[in-house]
């Protein structure tokens, strides 16, 4: 068996298939459904889970008490200005909605000049928002005026934190405060109402706590190896949970809607927004497709039972960062957030390897290169058999060829004598398979911990690669990756068939093509490698040669 040939078809057949999955699953045209429920401006009325005096829930009847929709091209009310080191925020005194939330740490896609903008919203563009509000008859909600006592705010001096303040206009005998904390070094956001009861009647609260988003992906994105965009439900018990928008919009969603724990957010490459409420706390988590392109994620917290003269604190954390293996400290499974696909088990440990190689060198792609030696350094056994095998195949390739022509017109006699060769120089044509089935899982798994890893967002290698997570701007990588196949198949066996030669000769062009779209860490990676399998292999193939002439001149 040609080994070259079987390892290029299988790591080409992987490659389509993950392509081919990614654009399946995640380009979806945009589709309309017909929303069954009885709803207030297109939502349907939660459910909320309150607990009672014995520890059981219940759930009461909320009538006309709904998460009301806001237009997403309705006018926002007056800005409130926010800068800490790490984002810099836009609050709207309507509903005290975040409307515009800049990574001050994470470079523009199209301008790295400029922040990331994860949070934003407008007429005509990508609009991505964070609300929150209270239900209740006469409660505040995302569409209430709110006024603050200044229209900016920044972390200055040795401050570990800055608050912003927002009363709600005309709340009735039931005042309510909402209070949006930024701190020093993080992406975390404290949401919370401070709520105090001047009548004398006893009111009843409960809270919620959505992102609004629609389902374009992120700007740069890549079309031909996309990523998930769409929402995610963490619980201890169910664990990590995709929610795409088109099982929303279609309501056939299955993740658990009452819960004690976990966390609800929003997926995109690199980023990651989620609500994170008190843990061992009661929750209804909700998704809803709204009006056009919108689709709403959050979660409910337990009504709260307010007696006259008491003030009462309720909220959620809110981050909305980028997605890092190291979120778990933060929140139970939110480091899941960074997709790394179906060998997850694989891909975490080579970036942890990765992680540590960059401490001592400073440099992803110096780190890639040293990985690769390392895993080379782990299979050098299993790919010296492989190349082994190679070896052999290519020093007995003139009687295999000298057996073909003998029997042409008879196959089972060709195949009795091609066994009865290998059988006497001690070849076993499918020695070399096994390194190679087992290579490929590190393969994908490489590639999705470099395509998912958002510390190699922008980071350089040298010279023109100023971004391993993204494709070489000039080809440069994928042509030599090219060339360095063209020589590893020069030392291979020469197929016997003229078809099978002739694809062997277009697979290097094809891959190279192939690779054009391929993060430049990838591409490199499978540099480094053919370089040093073309040296081990041309090592042992000699090494092979020389044992054959000494073995025919003892002869």
């Amino acid at each position: 068996m040609d080994l070259q040939r079987l390892f290029l078809f299988l790591i080409f057949s992987f490659s389509l298939v993950l392509v081919w999955d990614g654009w399946q699953r995640y380009q979806h045209p945009e589709r309309f459904v017909q929303q069954n429920e009885q709803s207030i401006n297109g939502l349907p009325t939660p459910q909320t889970t309150l607990p009672s005096g014995t520890g059981q829930s219940t759930q009461p009847d909320l009538g006309q008490q709904t998460i009301a929709q806001q237009p997403v091209g309705r006018p926002s009310g007056k800005s409130i200005l926010v800068k800490t080191d790490y984002v810099e925020a836009e609050i709207s005194t309507i509903g005290g909605d975040i409307v515009r939330l800049a990574l001050l740490r994470q470079p523009d896609v199209q301008d790295k000049s400029k922040p990331l903008v994860l949070f934003h919203r407008g007429e005509g563009t990508h609009n991505y928002l964070a609300q929150s509000g209270l239900l209740g008859t006469g409660l505040p909600n995302h569409t209430t005026q709110f006024v603050s006592e200044q229209d900016s705010y920044e972390l200055t001096g040795n401050s570990d934190q800055v608050q912003v303040r927002l009363n709600a206009v005309d709340s009735g005998s039931l005042k309510a405060t909402k209070v949006i904390t930024f701190h020093k070094g993080s992406y975390l956001i404290d949401i919370s109402y401070e709520l105090e009861n001047f009548g004398n009647q006893v009111v009843s609260a409960s809270s919620y706590f959505q992102l609004v988003r629609d389902s374009l992906p992120p700007t740069g994105s890549m079309k031909f190896l996309p990523t998930y965009t769409g929402a995610a439900v963490y619980t201890d018990k169910e664990k990590f949970q995709k929610v795409q928008f088109a099982e929303i919009e279609k309501g056939k969603t299955e993740y658990p809607k009452q819960a004690e724990d976990g966390w609800i957010g929003i997926l995109q490459h690199y980023f990651v927004a989620a609500w994170l409420p008190k843990e061992k706390s009661s929750r209804e988590y909700f998704t809803r497709k709204l009006e056009g392109d919108s689709y709403s994620v959050g979660v409910i917290l337990p009504a709260l039972t307010i007696n006259p003269g008491q003030k009462v604190v309720e909220g959620a954390s809110l981050y909305a960062g980028p997605a890092r293996t190291k979120l778990d400290s933060i929140a139970p499974g939110l480091g899941l957030t960074v997709d790394y696909g179906w060998l997850t088990i694989i891909s975490t440990p080579l970036f942890w390897l990765m992680s540590i190689f960059n401490g001592w060198m400073s440099n992803w792609g110096v780190s890639i290169i040293l990985l690769t030696i390392l895993i080379k350094m782990l299979f050098f056994p299993l790919s010296a058999a492989s190349y082994r095998s190679m070896a052999k195949m290519r020093v007995v390739a003139p009687k295999l060829e000298k057996i073909k022509q003998q029997y042409a017109d008879d196959r089972e006699q060709l195949n009795r004598a091609m066994m009865d060769l290998y059988k006497k120089e001690k070849i076993n044509p499918l020695g070399g398979c096994l390194p190679v089935l087992i290579q490929i899982p590190v393969f994908i798994a490489l590639y999705w911990a470099i395509l998912a890893s958002v510390e190699l967002r922008y980071a350089p290698f040298f010279g023109w690669i100023t971004d391993l997570s993204a494709p070489d701007p000039y080809y440069i990588l994928p042509v030599i990756m090219g060339v360095s196949m063209i020589v590893q198949m020069r030392l291979n066996p020469k197929p016997p068939d003229p078809i099978q030669a002739k694809v062997m000769q277009i697979m290097p062009i094809a891959f190279s093509v192939m690779f054009f779209f391929f993060p430049a860490g990838l591409v490199l990676y499978s540099i480094v490698n053919n370089v040093l399998s073309i040296a081990q292999q041309w090592f042992i193939t000699r090494a092979a040669e020389a044992e054959n002439k000494g073995a025919a001149t003892k002869r």
